[in-house]
Order: C-alpha cells, then structure tokens, then sequence
C-alpha cells in the first residue's frame, strides 16, 4: 500500500479517535486551575505539606515538654499497704535470741511541690505526708502515725554546669527555628508546586501544539497532493509534507502519552480523588518589580532558619565550652530543709505540738588528680568553638552570596520574559504569513514552511519555560528570605490551625 493512499485515508481515522476522545472528555467535569490555586491546594494537602505539618507539632510538643519542667511539678506519692510478715529476732532479758513472728502493715501518703529555678540550677521543694504503722504481734497490735505537716527545702548545687540557664536560651531558639523551618518548607511546597504546574502546562501546550501541526500538515498535504496531481510541484515537496504529516502523527501520540503522565504527577502531588479532567491557565498576569539586594540579604538574615541556626549553633559551642570548664574540677552542693513532725499513737493528736526537724548537708568534690584531663577537656571544647565560629563565619558568607544570586536571576527574568514574548508573538506572525503564502502558492519551498513552523513551536514553549523561570524565581527568593518582595511584607503563617 503507498503512502500516499495511507495517509488519505489516515484523517478520517484520526477524526473519529479525536471524537471518541472528546466525547469521553465531554462527559467529565472540566476544572480549571490557576497557579494561586494550585500552590494553595499543595500547601494544604499534599505529602510534603503533611511532612511539614507533622514535624512542626512534634518541635511544638518537645518545646512545650521543656517548658514543663520549669514549672511546678505536683506529685502523690502513696503506699496501701506495705505488708511485712516475718520472724524477728528479739533478745531476751536473760541474754538469749527469741524468734518472734511479727504482722506489719504499713500506709504512707504525701503530698509535694517541686520547683526548678532555672538561674541557679537548683530545685526547691515543698512538701506534707502522713505514715500509718500496724505491728501486730500474738495478743495485741500497736498503732503509730508519723506526721510530716510541712517540710521546705532546697538543693543547690553552687559550682556545677547550670543545663538549665543554657537550655532557657537554647530551646526557645530551637523552637522558632522549628517555626521558621516551617514556612520555608511551606513555600518549598510552592516550588514544587509550580514544577508541577509547569510540567503540566507544557504537556498541555505541547499536545495543543502536536494538535494544531498535524491539522495544518494535514491541510497543507492535501493541497500538495493536488497540486502534484496537477504538475504544479516536484514529487519531493510532496515527499516531504508526507513525512511532516507522519513526524506530526507521532508527535501527537507522543504528547498524548507525555500530558497523560504529567497530569498523573499532578494529580497525584495535589492529592486529587476525582476524575475530572484539568485545564490549567497560564499565570501571565504578572506585575514587573526589581528586589533591592541589600534589602534581600538583611530580610534573610533576620526571617530565615539559617540565621538563627548561626546563632544557636555558637550558643551551643559555647555551652559546651561552659560544661568543660565546670565540671571535673571543684564541686559543691548544698542541701538545706526545715520541717514540722509529729509522732502519736492517736491520730487525733498527732498534728498537735509539732516538732521542728532541721537538714543542712554540705558537700563538696575536688579531684586531685586526674592528669590533666579537665583540661584537655577544655582545649578540645575552645577548638570545637573556634570550629563552629569558623564554620558559620563561611557558611554565613555562602548563605548571603546565594541570596545575591537569587536576587539578580529574579531581577533579570523581566527582560527575559519580554524578550520571549516579543519572540513568541513574532515567530507565529512568520508562521502564518508563510503558510498563508504557501497555500496560495507564493511560497514553493516548502523547508521555508517547516523553518517557520519549528521556529514558532520553538518560541511558545521557549515562552512558558520563562514563565515557569520567572514563578520558580519568584517562590524560590520567597523561599529564601520569608519575605514577600510582591506585597512588602514578610510571610507569615498561622501555626494554631497546624495543631487542630
């Protein structure tokens, strides 16, 4: 079978798969989505956002876990009952040992306060109980309760590294950077959701594109085959629209399988359940603005989790540096109480003329010998903060000079926009005057045509990959700063609403 014969025949085929295709599109819903749309609907549901989500509440809950431990603790503390049943020994008047059994039952309640003073690194308490003892012997059982009304103290150590006033500084630190991370994660969402809009969109544009080719190859070819009939052309220029019209042919299934993949990535990235068929509208409305780079850098330093990671990171080298000076070296704790008791038989009497009871311990640990070990300590901490101020000092440095670069790629995406809009619009204007010349014969060579037609295939898509650019930019500075350079505000988020 010639070719010719084939692809005579080929558009009738073609026009009832396209029917076919239209029609089960048809019978779906059409949704059409905006990049606004697209990046709210990733940020509120997509896996990476979930991630976010989830991650965020456990920085929250840790935070809140350290929180609570400079805050009065409650405790209750209870025994009911301790049983003893066993043989004692008991020595006799005369000198000897008589094996006596002995039923004990014992109850204890209490009741304490615990205070962390986060300054000093000591605790004070406060505390009451009451103990109840049961000594039965063979004839009779003896009663005694044992109160402790009130018993105040403190445990201070008073030359030891103090975790907790190191801690107080570090861990809110920690916690805001937990919260910054999150809105940067939030608008890496964003990136990767234009990615995916914009892989879509091509697809999208490109299958337009395969469409429209095989529709005007297919027209070009059938004037040709006329035309050739009619000795008006060679056999060659009628040769080589046939092979456009199969190079266009395959294009369209290639784009066909290409969209039907990407709308795949898509939906499943935007976790959409439906079978709805999607129409994506390109961003094009786009208000040109210049992002001033002293103004990028300083926003970057004063929003992002990189600028307050430096400084966490140095507070905590320092803090070891602290322990490393402290520890192993003189030591001393003091521990002081005061308390009100009582012993009776009686409960009713009991709590009646309380004696006070007095604890004062003072200890203290010096190490006499120990061949230089606190101070091989200490050397290897001031190393370890030289290291990190050098590490940050530079990474500091990186972190600003990528700022710069993101900045001026933004910065130029305005001329380049123009640029590929300007040559969008004049690559189809070539197109169409060349195939118009064509198709009334003013144009014989038909490599003309096909120059034509790549170069404004060529420009569409050069056109919506700087779109893509320009949007990537854009999220990517967000990104980077927490700023938006658009409205003059520094991007915020509501961190309640991530804990329902």
């Amino acid at each position: 079978m010639k070719a010719s014969n084939y692809i005579s025949g080929f558009p009738a085929i073609f026009f009832i798969i396209f029917l076919l295709i239209n029609a089960t599109a048809n019978s779906q819903n059409v949704i059409e989505y905006k990049l606004e749309d697209v990046i709210r609907i990733a940020q509120e549901q997509s896996p990476d956002a979930q991630i976010a989500k989830h991650r965020y509440r456990q920085s929250y809950w840790s935070y809140r876990t350290f929180k609570a431990t400079y805050l009065p603790g409650l405790k209750l503390d209870a025994t009911l009952p301790n049983i003893n049943r066993s043989f004692n020994a008991i020595p006799s008047q005369d000198g000897s040992t008589v094996y006596t059994p002995q039923n004990l039952q014992a109850y204890s309640v209490s009741l304490s306060v615990n205070q962390k003073i986060g300054f000093s690194g000591g605790e004070v308490f406060l505390s009451s109980g009451i103990q109840r003892m049961d000594n039965n012997f063979k004839d009779s059982t003896v009663t005694q309760y044992l109160t402790n009304m009130v018993n105040v103290g403190i445990r201070q150590p008073l030359f030891t590294y103090n975790a907790y006033r190191w801690d107080r500084k570090i861990e809110p630190m920690r916690f805001e950077e937990a919260q910054r991370l999150y809105i940067e994660t939030n608008e890496q969402v964003a990136v990767t959701a234009v990615n995916h809009f914009f892989s879509l969109l091509l697809a999208q544009i490109e299958l337009g594109i395969a469409g429209k080719n095989y529709a005007n190859y297919d027209t070009l070819y059938k004037i040709a085959l006329g035309r050739y009939n009619l000795g008006k052309i060679a056999e060659n220029e009628l040769l080589q629209l046939e092979l456009n019209l199969l190079q266009a042919e395959a294009e369209v299934e290639n784009s066909e399988l290409n969209y039907a993949n990407m709308l795949f990535v898509f939906k499943s990235y935007l976790r959409l359940k439906n079978d709805n068929s999607v129409k994506l509208i390109p961003p094009d409305n786009i208000t040109y603005f210049d992002v001033p780079v002293e103004k990028a850098i300083i926003e970057a330093e004063n929003n992002t989790s990189s600028g307050l990671e430096f400084q966490r990171r140095m507070l905590e080298a320092e803090s070891q540096l602290n322990r490393a000076k402290m520890e192993g070296r003189f030591d001393a704790e003091l521990f002081a109480s005061f308390g009100l008791t009582q012993s009776s038989n009686d409960i009713s009497t009991a709590y009646v003329d309380p004696l006070d009871e007095e604890h004062v311990t003072l200890g203290i640990s010096l190490p006499l010998l120990d061949w230089g070990k606190a101070r091989g300590n200490i050397k290897m901490a001031e190393s370890s903060l030289d290291l990190v101020a050098t590490t940050v000092e530079q990474e500091r440095i990186d972190f600003e000079h990528n700022v710069f670069l993101k900045v001026m790629q933004f910065n130029m995406q305005k001329k380049q926009l123009r640029i590929a809009a300007k040559s969008d619009t004049v690559a189809q204007k070539r197109f169409e005057v060349t195939q118009k010349r064509y198709m009334i014969g003013k144009v014989n060579d038909v490599l003309e045509l096909n120059n034509a037609q790549i170069d404004n295939d060529r420009s569409k898509i050069n056109y919506f990959r700087s779109l893509e650019t320009y949007w990537k930019s854009y999220y990517e500075l967000r990104k980077l700063t927490l700023f938006d350079f658009r409205r003059n505000m520094p991007i915020v988020v509501s961190f309640n609403k991530l804990l329902n």
